[in-house]
């Protein structure tokens, strides 16, 4: 409930929204109570067959009757109390006390029918009939206002529910905007995206329960309670017998349902895993035909989402007969205690007193109305119950992942990055994803400014990681990587990033146009800025010439409708763009054609003059650029130097470039 708190701390910031919603709720219950209470006078004229009027005369008689009668009474009592011995006035004092008790109340009706004779005189008709046409048309006008009311509050309660959304959406997208690389590659797309949607609609929904009937509702109820309270206080506290036992019984069904509905957003979080990772990896499913395998997969996740949807089947539909039976239950002993009252015109029940007066028929009937009026409201909380446990639960999912903090920071008093930088250093760098597997292992490594490093070896040698710690997508375990004489981690990112522009394996490209995922390694620069950079990547031709509509083509989710070349080229044309002091290409050639590649050589050739160039590849095209070599495996550097240097004394080298030369004959 405490991450459910906090929502409510979002939904505080549309105060006026609130106080809108509230005021309609409160004005909706007004009416509500007030439409069940026109019971009473349309009773008194049905079963008296006279106006108004005529009720209020008679009730002032009545009452002034009664009145008179119970003042004789007490006269004579206290006269009897006065003659008594001592010892044998308590009795009589007990009856003293009740004979003035019904006296006040008989003075209490005298004034009340005093005080409303000159309105139903100068206001309601004096026919019976007309006086009920009169009284159901105020109620359908009532009811008219009320329904307006209604429907101003769920349009309000709509708008802080979504405003609450927009904010939560967004609060959630910049966040994960902000997270590690290594948050990623913990968290599967699946979970995070049922964040997004899943729990932010049960999160929703919860809400819309929690200002809308779980405000309106009890409302309701407080108004006819209040209500049946003015008729008699005493029996309706005795109709609520049964409250403490609903009340237990509706927080246990909380408990479970709460429980119930996380287990539920966990199963759909792998549901939409199952998901995401069958439809991106669609291709390498139908190439293995493993369609019957991720059905099983899918039909075993599926099942256990349909298990805890019934879980929570079950206990909503508890809910609703309990709270039901219950209800009823405090209706039936309202309706057997009343009519015991009436039929009988006591005002005791088993020695308890429930009444200063013996209640009337109509009367009777205007609590009985009241009551029920009053268990609808309770009704319809239960269906409330189920959607804010969903919202408390999916609270608890999505602000555990808010409060998570990035590892990555930004340093409290950041350094200014040098430019032009001289070297790069690596010093004595450790580095693991967990620590019982170490990554990279004693680095030590200069990189002079301008110059073109290609670093080699055997997959998983830890090449990708020491390149991911320049634009600190991690940062070392021990050890410093400085940026001439400053560690990285005294940069603020923003800075240290423009510092660097990357080209990897695995081309990523947005479903826009090829000008603006060009332009996006710099959103400030112009057309022809992009055209430039696009000339200098060697990718202005085939986008003007094979491209349907140039620069405006859109090239699809990834890029699929580029070929692997043509997504490469215009990755590259993304980092000349950006112009930065270094560039990184992680096996950008890898997966391209022999023309793609040349061109992507040529434009390198160019493009590294006066800037440094972190290079991983096997391609011995590419180690032409190369100044110097590095050679690692198993996280630790084996050799650095020129290529031949590299071919007369590391046998590791020798061998990796036979297996290029043996593959490229």
């Amino acid at each position: 409930m405490k991450n459910f708190a906090r929502v409510l701390a979002l939904a505080l910031r549309y105060r006026l929204t609130l106080v809108g919603l509230f005021l309609c709720s409160l004005l909706v219950a007004i009416f509500w109570g007030g439409n069940i209470g026109g019971v009473y006078p349309i009773v008194e004229v049905a079963i008296r067959g006279k106006p108004l009027q005529t009720w209020a005369a008679d009730e002032i008689a009545q009452a002034e009757t009664k009145s008179a009668e119970l003042r004789g009474e007490i006269e004579r009592l206290e006269q009897a109390i006065a003659a008594a011995p001592g010892s044998a006035t308590d009795a009589m004092k007990r009856e003293l006390d009740l004979l003035q008790r019904r006296l006040q109340a008989e003075q209490t009706a005298l004034a009340t029918a005093g005080h409303l004779k000159p309105y139903i005189d100068r206001y309601l008709p004096s026919d019976p009939f007309r006086t009920i046409v009169w009284i159901v048309v105020a109620l359908m006008a009532a009811t008219a206002i009320k329904d307006f009311f209604i429907f101003a509050n769920h349009m309000l309660v709509e708008r802080a529910v979504q405003m609450v959304a927009f904010d939560l959406r967004k609060q959630l997208y910049y966040h994960l905007l902000r997270m590690d690389l290594g948050e990623f590659g913990e968290q599967r797309t699946g979970t995070i995206m049922s964040r997004f949607n899943v729990d932010l609609g049960y999160l929703a929904g919860g809400l819309r329960c929690l200002l809308g009937r779980a405000v309106l509702e009890p409302l309701k109820g407080l108004a006819c309670l209040l209500g049946a309270g003015i008729v008699c206080w005493r029996l309706l506290l005795f109709s609520l017998l049964l409250a403490p036992l609903a009340g237990f019984l509706i927080r246990t069904l909380a408990r479970s349902i709460k429980r119930a509905n996380r287990r539920a957003m966990e199963e759909n979080a792998q549901l939409m895993g199952v998901l995401s990772e069958a439809f991106s990896g669609m291709q390498t499913v139908k190439a293995f035909t493993m369609e019957k395998y991720e059905r099983s997969r899918f039909h075993k996740v599926s099942k256990a989402c349909l298990r805890k949807a019934m879980k929570i089947a079950f206990y909503n539909s508890l809910s609703k007969p309990a709270t039901e039976v219950l209800g009823l239950g405090m209706v039936f002993i309202a309706l057997i205690a009343g009519a015991y009252l009436v039929l009988n015109q006591e005002t005791h029940i088993l020695g308890i007193r429930m009444c200063d007066r013996p209640l009337s028929i109509p009367a009777l009937l205007l609590f009985y109305g009241l009551l029920i009026g009053a268990s609808d409201p309770a009704r319809k909380l239960s269906d409330v119950l189920n959607g804010i446990q969903a919202g408390v639960a999916a609270a608890d999912r999505i602000f555990p992942l808010l409060d998570r903090q990035p590892k990555i920071k930004d340093p409290e008093n950041p350094r200014t990055a040098p430019r032009p930088h001289a070297r790069l250093v690596f010093e004595g760098v450790d580095f693991h994803y967990t620590p019982d597997q170490p990554v990279l292992r004693d680095i030590d490594l200069t990189i002079a400014f301008g110059e073109t490093l290609c670093i080699v070896g055997p997959n998983g040698c830890g090449k990708t990681s020491l390149i991911n710690l320049l634009p600190r997508f991690h940062d070392p375990a021990r050890g410093i990587v400085r940026l001439d004489d400053v560690d990285l981690r005294e940069l603020r990112l923003r800075e240290l990033r423009r510092l660097v522009g990357m080209v990897t394996q695995q081309t990523v490209l947005f479903d826009d146009t090829v000008y603006h995922n060009i332009r996006y390694g710099s959103p400030q620069a112009d057309r022809d800025e992009v055209i430039a950079a696009s000339r200098r990547a060697h990718a202005h031709r085939f986008i003007e010439e094979k491209l349907e509509r140039g620069y405006d083509t859109v090239v699809g989710p990834g890029g699929n409708r580029l070929s692997g070349g043509q997504r490469q080229r215009i990755a590259l044309a993304r980092a000349i763009l950006r112009d930065p002091d270094i560039l990184i290409l992680d096996e950008a050639t890898s997966q391209i054609d022999i023309e793609s590649e040349q061109q992507i050589h040529q434009a390198l050739e160019e493009f590294v003059q006066g800037r440094t160039a972190i290079i991983i590849t096997h391609r011995l095209a590419t180690l032409d650029l190369a100044d110097r070599i590095l050679v690692m495996d198993a996280g630790r550097i084996v050799d650095l130097g020129t290529h031949d240097e590299l071919v007369h004394r590391c046998e590791l080298y020798r061998r990796l470039y036979d297996i290029q030369l043996r593959q490229t004959a």
